[in-house]
């Protein structure tokens, strides 16, 4: 009996989950894809198809990097969460108690809850600014804190995709005591003790070389234009860069052990990070009915209605309905994720003690990488038959 029927797993069922990677590679959706599934802590599938860089024939190996997108935001959302079971940070703290230059109308009632949730109502869209400060926790967020936020905090969800994780990583780097940067915080104290040894915030030289092009595969109008996901990859190379919301590197092994620690209560091997009490607080929605409005673009372009946003404190919910998302509709509803632009995603099922794990290479766009995961996920939920 294999592992995966010892816990519960159909074999030929959850075979179906490589044959849709390999017809989707082969149709030139993407290029290749990474995945692991395990149950109860125990690997029951694990899948590396297609390649890593489809135009120099160069096939996707175990070892292969990808850059994270916004499936990094959760390292960073960790990390603040550690400094909140610190007593360094605490969900209703203002941005401005510690970033003082938060004292502008709407600057000045934004709170980590907020910026968390992504209802803070910073801006929304990359900034437009150059390099240098779009890579800087500390350059942003100075810049930031001289412009009006989009809207009044609690008002909306408007999903922040670079911006509100600057901030974050800056009340971070003052609270540790400003003598290290936010790179080096990352790696001393989430990484290292988590066991991470193939994940960083920008460029290390090593991972580079490793690391799968980032290239897009659509051309059609979307969240992102091809040359903005594509530009993510070049100021990689920057030295110094650090974009906390997704500008990370990471293998398969990594972002998987990442989520078999939240899968396990906020501990592995040992090294507890969360308690598991904050786990199972943050993973419940806290933004109600409202829809995200970073995907108002899918109505016309999808004839997708809005949908609730549903998102926890750092981590998005599976909630209840049938509606777009990485998760399976037939997952359970304390199902929580996070996911990256056209990319990336994990997935913990705490009821069916699940822990799916996704990297891809050749970029879809969002709302097709979305549906796609989705229909990976149901694939896997649908093969467990005890």
């Amino acid at each position: 009996m294999s592992n995966a029927e010892k816990l519960g797993f159909d074999p030929k069922r959850l075979a179906r989950v490589g044959a849709r990677i390999e017809a989707d590679i082969a149709a030139n959706r993407y290029d290749g894809a990474a995945l692991c599934v395990a149950r109860k802590g125990q690997t029951v599938l694990r899948e590396i198809r297609g390649y890593a860089d489809r135009a120099a024939d160069r096939r996707l190996d175990d070892n292969d990097v990808f850059v994270s997108f916004s499936v990094g935001k959760q390292f960073s959302n960790v990390l603040v969460l550690n400094r909140i079971e610190r007593g360094d940070l605490h969900l209703y703290m203002q941005v401005g108690d510690i970033i003082p230059e938060f004292a502008g109308r709407g600057l000045r009632q934004m709170s980590l809850f907020h910026l968390l949730t992504h209802t803070s109502g910073i801006m929304g869209a990359i900034p437009s600014v150059p390099a240098e400060i779009l890579i800087s926790t500390e350059k942003l967020t100075a810049w930031l804190a001289g412009k009006r936020p989009d809207s009044m905090p609690g008002e909306r969800v408007n999903y922040s995709i670079i911006a509100a994780h600057s901030v974050m990583a800056e009340m971070v780097r003052r609270v540790d005591g400003g003598k290290r940067s936010y790179t080096q915080i990352m790696r001393e104290d989430l990484f290292e003790p988590l066991g991470m040894r193939n994940t960083c915030l920008g460029g290390r030289e090593d991972l580079l070389a490793r690391a799968c092009p980032v290239v897009a595969r659509y051309d059609t109008p979307g969240m992102f234009a091809p040359e903005e996901v594509l530009g993510i990859g070049h100021v990689l190379g920057i030295p110094g860069a650090e974009i906390p919301a997704g500008g990370y590197l990471t293998t398969i092994d990594d972002l998987h052990r990442f989520a078999t620690m939240l899968g396990n209560g906020g501990e592995i091997d040992g090294v507890r990070m969360l308690s598991p009490r904050t786990i199972d607080y943050c993973t419940q929605n806290f933004t109600g009915e409202k829809p995200n409005i970073l995907f108002d673009y899918a109505k016309d372009t999808r004839g997708w209605e809005p949908w609730p946003a549903s998102i926890g404190i750092g981590f998005f919910m599976r909630g209840v309905g049938i509606q777009p998302g990485p998760m399976s509709n037939l997952s359970s509803p304390r199902t929580f994720c996070g996911w990256g632009a056209g990319s990336t995603c994990f997935w913990i099922d705490p009821e069916l003690d699940l822990t799916f794990s996704f990297l891809s290479t050749g970029l879809m766009e969002e709302t097709y990488h979305i549906e796609r995961v989705q229909r990976l996920a149901d694939l896997v939920v649908t093969s467990l038959v005890e």
